[in-house]
């Protein structure tokens, strides 16, 4: 896969989401262990207070554009065939396309009953869908013989594909921390498609997320939650303004 574009210091994978199946299922072919990240402005701007989410998004599979602001970024840097890799879009995509390849499906993340309404719905919605084990983890830190219980029993039902929904920055130092010890050749953090998927929260329209005014849909419906994200926006547009004249430098560091 071709590096991509580097946005202030993390490096954006150019794919649609044609390509990112393909991966999928070459790593699932060979047994070869990755995780992937999706990304929006909430994550590169995540990165600089935690500059070792940086270096674990670097190092990913793949960090795709599940934003528009990233998507256009892209194409203007000559990566015309890149379309946005939205989170809830790639889990139904990908269980969809596992089911004549029989692919095995965890979900760890989410709130109480999360992971388990998740399974339903997407096993109503897909026929022939397998998902072989989920778990909603505690909120907050999770103590070290947790965490091995948790991988003791996702490596116990044997997945394809590990599905982490812990929310930006836990959900991809989750995955960097255990992907040596998982069996899973794939995971994927994908944060609010949980919530999404299982029916807990609702969506933007799709003309909203197509425009690139999800944010605005999002900002109304969960507005104490989000207004520290979203109020972020103007610096990152400063910060890339200051990247793309050559005022500032930022080093893609993957540690």
């Amino acid at each position: 896969m071709t590096e991509g574009i580097a946005v202030l210091g993390v490096r954006i994978s150019p794919v649609n989401p044609g390509q990112v199946q393909e991966v999928v299922d070459v790593h699932i072919t060979h047994h070869r262990g990755t995780y992937l990240c999706v990304a929006a402005v909430h994550s590169i701007m995540a990165c600089r207070r935690d500059p070792a989410l940086r270096k674990v998004l670097n190092r990913s599979g793949a960090t795709t554009p599940d934003g528009m602001p990233l998507v256009w970024l892209c194409r203007l840097a000559g990566f015309r065939h890149v379309e946005r890799v939205y989170g809830p879009d790639l889990m139904l995509a990908l269980c969809e396309h596992g089911v004549g390849r029989d692919y095995r499906h965890f979900f760890f993340g989410g709130g109480p009953a999360v992971p388990e309404a998740l399974a339903e719905r997407l096993a109503d919605r897909i026929p022939g869908l397998r998902v072989v084990g989920t778990i909603s983890p505690p909120f907050g830190e999770i103590a070290d013989s947790e965490e091995e219980g948790f991988v003791e029993q996702i490596n116990a039902a044997n997945p394809d594909i590990v599905w982490v929904g812990l929310g930006t920055g836990t959900q991809e130092h989750w995955m960097a921390r255990n992907r040596p010890r998982l069996k899973a050749p794939v995971l994927i953090g994908v944060g609010a498609a949980f919530d999404f998927l299982s029916g807990r929260k609702r969506q933007a329209p799709p003309w909203m997320r197509r425009s690139g005014l999800e944010w605005l849909f999002r900002l109304a419906t969960e507005p104490r939650r989000l207004w520290p994200r979203y109020r972020e926006y103007p610096l990152f547009l400063l910060l890339l303004a200051g990247q793309f004249t050559g005022l500032r430098k930022y080093p893609v560091d993957r540690g």
